[in-house]
């Protein structure tokens, strides 16, 4: 039955417009439809969920390193299994970490000692490493049972302010009688890493993306932004056990959130520390992917779950030494994680026979401090540090500007010294150099770069046995346009355009950009010329790009639209994002060639010129490579502070001194290769990675088979492409 219901004319007209404007509102999701594989007016429920294939394949491999480390624990039954296990965690940990500076002279200097009734406050600067400066405050109670009294680290949570935040905690301490140490990390309170003079603040907008920016460079030189923040609170333990008033036998850490990170990092590899309290932190790696995702650079190391390691494995290390785990119901950490390390690390404590030394505590509150869970911390050093009292938290008054500690309220513009990226240069200099002279004695051999290459990149040779599932054709003039998907490295697909001329050559261009599939191939666009050129292009959405991706996690470093999260998230695995699609790349590769196309070309902009880099250097079936945008090489995106986070995703981890962009270039040859809108003439940077590759193509004494078309924006591109597809 239809019902026609009558409008009065007065509304006729702005329904009519209202449909007139909702029909061309409309128009742009019908032209991205005819480009959609898999989705769209063809819509293959299968793989609804296909914008998150990037994260879930990164969690599945993360779920299947964990259930092994699950099993294995599970199986130990003895104290004596156990204390090798701890061994066995020790060495990995230390491998994962990356290695630490020699300890230096710490040159503390007290700026200013404020007296209050019951306690005073020595703020002071400390070196953890030369000119690596920390700024602190030293509680230290009036009253001094026999001249000393037990210590207590704190360590910061992700706030501007660094310890600040958290003075309510520090007074309490001190006048229950514990002298305390409070410092800020790296990127919070005094010490900005990416200070702005013009606003006073950070250039980022959160702690957490100062940690990952600059973390992410860390990575790159096959270490870890935690490195940093464990050895800044391994030397505060060193600066406790030089004050006279400190029972260096009696020494303690907590902190919350990112604190709680820190605290459980620091107390992992101090032996000193006695007693550790970390709070709102610990869950389990399952329970992370399985619900907001790695977070960042600060608590991340570089292949850690690959090799067996878990949270649990922090405190397992410590074993039987007194800790308390501070959890809450609703924190944005699965607390059902942290019941399940809590179950894990007890089974020790209980082989020991010390099973009071472990305990955990939980309130029902959000990512937040509670009172509970303060007093409880508090009740807890009182029986391990032995310095017995009354636990009640106390509300005290702020302390206003008595913790400020440099004259300007920040390092950067004060004692102006190192930071985590000036540090790591110095590191990224002496890899490069390292590089350049295998390069030298290398004779052009790079056989063992692209091996390292594919190790270091975690790809995975391609199965090629798959068959496409075709989804839609779509006629143009003078070719098709049909349209594919292929099953990729793991439960995702590869959709992917095919533009067929009518007239074909028998040649075919891979065509890879950030954007997807739909860049390039309207009507007039840069595929349409390689088509009337008689070439079959493919272009293909990548796992995290056009219908795969970018997704819905972004974690809590979504810089300038990247997600550093994700490359965490990869990085945890031993795996890489460029590795991935490169794989993916030569599996597309594969599929030209079983169709008897004699030449395979590949053509990447920006962003993607890596991941075809790196699947020429590992599959010769791609002839011809155009890369045409300013993509930089690893090398320039770790000496450079303020680099571009476009080209992190298809960064890979520990890089730095084993190989670089223009060695995969190089290892082209003789193939032809062009570079277009690659770098300005007369850049240092990009002169010196061009030598890399000319060093190679100078064997063709013409250079005809590279082609270098300098600056930002590729000019008469036509004309380039020409040459570079001439015979």
């Amino acid at each position: 039955m239809c019902v026609i219901f009558k409008r009065p004319a007065a509304l006729l007209k702005p329904v009519l417009l209202f449909l007139w404007i909702t029909a061309y509102a409309v128009l742009p999701v019908f032209s991205q439809q005819e480009f959609d594989g898999i989705r769209g007016t063809r819509h293959w429920m299968r793989f609804s969920d296909a914008p998150n294939a990037l994260y879930h394949h990164l969690a599945r491999q993360a779920y299947g390193f964990l259930e092994k480390r699950s099993r294995e624990v599970a199986a130990i039954g003895s104290l004596e299994e156990w204390k090798k296990r701890q061994q066995w965690i020790r060495q990995e940990l230390n491998r994962v970490v990356g290695p630490f500076p020699p300890k230096t002279a710490l040159n503390p200097v007290i700026t200013k000692v404020v007296q209050k009734d019951d306690y005073r406050i020595e703020n002071v600067v400390y070196e953890s490493q030369p000119r690596f400066y920390v700024t602190a405050s030293l509680f230290i109670p009036s009253v001094l049972k026999n001249g000393k009294a037990p210590a207590i680290i704190y360590c910061s949570g992700h706030s501007e302010s660094g310890y600040r935040a958290y003075q309510n905690i520090l007074v309490n301490l001190v006048r229950k009688g514990f002298i305390v140490l409070a410092f800020d990390p790296a990127g919070q309170g005094e010490r900005l890493q990416y200070y702005d003079p013009a606003t006073g603040k950070s250039r980022f907008q959160y702690p957490s993306y100062e940690h990952s920016y600059a973390g992410a460079q860390v990575f790159m030189t096959g270490r870890s932004l935690a490195s940093y923040f464990i050895w800044d609170g391994i030397r505060a333990v060193d600066y406790l056990l030089t004050r006279k008033e400190v029972d260096t036998g009696r020494i303690g850490i907590t902190g919350r959130s990112g604190g709680g990170t820190q605290s459980a990092f620091i107390a992992a590899f101090d032996d000193r520390i006695k007693a550790s309290a970390p709070e709102n932190y610990f869950t389990n790696f399952t329970r992370l992917y399985q619900s907001m995702g790695p977070q960042d650079a600060e608590q991340n190391f570089t292949g850690a779950i690959a090799h067996g390691l878990d949270m649990a494995d922090l405190l397992l290390v410590r074993a039987p030494k007194p800790t308390l785990m501070l959890t809450t119901s609703r924190d944005m950490f699965p607390v059902q994680g942290a019941i399940e390390t809590a179950g894990e690390v007890a089974r020790l404590y209980r082989a020991y026979g010390r099973d009071r030394n472990f305990r955990r505590v939980s309130d029902d509150a959000p990512h937040a401090s509670t009172k509970k869970n303060r007093e409880a911390m508090y009740a807890f050093f009182q029986k391990y540090l032995d310095n017995p009292g009354d636990p009640t938290d106390e509300k005290v008054p702020p302390l206003k500007d008595a913790l400020q500690v440099t004259e300007t309220g920040q390092l950067s513009t004060s004692l102006k010294g190192a930071t985590v990226f000036s540090l790591n240069k110095l590191t990224a200099e002496k890899e490069a150099a390292q590089l350049e002279k295998k390069r030298r004695n290398g004779n052009g051999n790079f056989a063992d770069r692209i091996r390292s290459a594919k190790i270091l990149s975690g790809y995975r040779p391609p199965m090629e046995t798959d068959t496409p599932v075709f989804t839609g054709r779509v006629q143009r003039q003078g070719y098709v346009m049909e349209k594919y998907f292929v099953k990729g490295e793991g439960a995702y697909v590869i959709p992917y355009l095919l533009l067929k001329p009518d007239a074909a050559t028998g040649k075919a261009l891979i065509f890879l950009s950030p954007s997807g599939k739909i860049d390039g191939s309207g009507e007039g666009g840069e595929m349409e010329w390689f088509v009337r050129k008689g070439f079959t292009v493919l272009a293909p959405d990548l796992i995290g790009t056009g219908e795969m991706g970018p997704g819905i996690f972004k974690g809590d470093s979504y810089i300038d639209s990247v997600s550093y999260n994700s490359w965490f998230s990869a990085l945890l695995i031993g795996r890489s994002i460029v590795g991935i699609r490169a794989a993916d790349v030569v599996k597309l590769t594969a599929l030209l060639k079983k169709a008897d196309f004699g030449e395979v070309y590949g053509l990447a902009k920006g962003a993607m010129e890596p991941v075809l880099l790196h699947a020429a250097a590992f599959d010769r079936n791609i002839g011809g490579v155009a890369l045409t945008g300013h993509c930089p090489s690893y090398r320039a995106l770790v000496m450079k502070e303020d680099y571009d986070p476009a080209f992190l995703q298809n960064a890979v981890p520990g890089s730095m001194g084993v190989y670089d962009l223009p060695d995969l270039a190089a290892s082209l040859f003789p193939r032809k290769l062009l570079l277009a809108g690659v770098g300005a003439e007369g850049d240092p940077a990009f002169g010196q990675d061009l030598s890399v590759i000319k060093a190679a193509y100078g064997k063709d004494r013409d250079l005809k088979k590279l082609q270098v078309v300098p600056g930002d924006v590729l000019k008469e591109q036509a004309a380039a492409w020409e040459r570079w597809i001439g015979d």
